[in-house]
């Protein structure tokens, strides 16, 4: 059963939706799994706890 973790800022949840699909379909065409076996972990990061380029991804 893999597991895929993807970091990333704030995103809406339609957009969520869209990538976890988009990730499934992958790993069952590239493995050959049933979509269910397929688990993909979302970690928000809120801007002010990220940084880029010596600063907080808040303060640009």
């Amino acid at each position: 059963m893999p597991i895929i973790t993807i970091q990333q800022g704030p995103q809406p949840v339609e957009r969520k939706r869209e990538l976890v699909q988009r990730i499934t379909e992958a790993m069952v065409e590239a493995y050959g799994l049933p979509p269910e076996s397929v688990q993909v972990w979302i970690h928000e990061v809120p801007a002010d706890s990220w940084g880029k380029a010596g600063q907080l991804t808040c303060d640009k």
